[in-house]
């Protein structure tokens, strides 16, 4: 298959299947006629296996070790699992931090909505936002 052909069966665009490639994911062969690039069908399960990966939030390098441990003949089910773990982790913390950011932001929103636009100064730029309490 050539990079668009692949591209389409996987339902990704040709610039992803050619940034795969460059990161190493894919390993396609050089035609020796012309020098382009195939890909088999081995080349589609691995960039099908690479886009649910992606689905799930697994980094490329996530995905790059999952594959590399797969590829010594080990499952790498324990590591899918405990970076999985990680993810939600991290996640949950993203997730809190953007609660506060919202509560911030709201708060902030009816705190100037009876204020008047101010002309920055020599001390000032805006006002509403230098008006804010820094723990708020």
């Amino acid at each position: 298959m050539t990079v668009s052909e692949l591209a389409r069966r996987a339902g990704v665009t040709a610039d992803t299947v050619r940034h795969y490639t460059r990161r190493g994911l894919l390993a396609p062969v050089r035609a020796a006629g012309n020098g382009y690039k195939h890909y088999n069908q081995a080349d589609l399960a691995r960039l099908l296996f690479i886009r649910k990966a992606r689905l799930l939030g697994f980094s490329l390098n996530d995905v790059r070790n999952i594959l590399e441990e797969s590829s010594h003949e080990h499952s790498p089910c324990p590591l899918v699992r405990e970076i999985m773990v990680q993810r939600l982790q991290e996640n949950r913390r993203r997730l809190q931090d953007l609660e506060r950011l919202q509560s911030r932001m709201e708060r902030a929103t009816a705190q100037w909505a009876d204020m008047p636009d101010g002309v920055p100064d020599a001390e000032t730029v805006c006002h509403l936002i230098e008006k804010i309490g820094i723990d708020d």
